[in-house]
């Protein structure tokens, strides 16, 4: 909606971005919007993304949480362009959202390189990440105990998407920090995304 040209209708992805301006390129209009930070709460399969995501929703009203399989579950998701969709929808309702003055909070696992290569990335002042990461040990235990996960390929998956996140420090362009959960609750956990939120919480990987 608020990437709709208010002046000759335009909808088509061709809008331009500067600061908090957007201009049609059909009719020269500009007009102003609420140029917002988005963050991203990702990581492997088990690490408790969902989990965490909740508590924020119990701690605080000041952002809006959601959760990033709303879509993986009523979009296509076989092939690179479908995934790219979705996160073209993911930020383009984070946007519209963004324009009651809150800003989106969304667990999400996959995607992550796509986030600052979508159209929709030049409305957000900044697109932050973190990964939650864990010992393979306790990942394990929550897939198999917590969730009632025995597909070896699937625990395997999750396993090496989780040593990805603990020795690496970006996917494509796209720059992570981390928040090590294993001894923390989810409560612990959440209070340190809020930390992160606001630049208090330094998650150091030696490299």
């Amino acid at each position: 909606m608020i990437t709709i040209c208010p002046h000759c209708r335009n909808s088509n992805w061709d809008k331009e971005v500067l600061d908090n301006v957007i201009t049609c390129p059909e009719c020269g209009a500009n007009w102003d919007f609420i140029k917002m930070p988005l963050y991203i709460i990702t990581g492997c399969s088990g690490v408790g993304k969902t989990t965490a995501a909740r508590e924020l929703q119990r701690l605080t009203t000041d952002y809006v949480v959601l959760d990033a399989d709303l879509f993986y579950n009523i979009m296509p998701h076989e092939t690179e362009r479908d995934n790219f969709d979705q996160v073209e929808q993911i930020l383009s309702l984070s946007n519209n959202i963004s324009q009651s003055g809150r800003a989106v909070i969304w667990a999400m696992a996959g995607n992550i390189d796509k986030l600052s290569q979508v159209y929709h990335a030049r409305f957000f002042r900044d697109i932050k990440v973190v990964a939650l990461i864990c010992e393979e040990k306790t990942l394990r235990e929550r897939m198999t105990r917590g969730r009632g996960i025995t597909q070896e390929s699937w625990i395997r998956s999750s396993v090496e998407y989780n040593e990805y996140f603990r020795t690496h420090k970006k996917i494509g362009k796209v720059l992570f920090s981390t928040i090590d959960v294993e001894e923390r609750t989810p409560e612990e956990t959440a209070q340190c995304i809020l930390k992160w939120i606001k630049g208090e919480f330094f998650q150091k990987i030696d490299l």
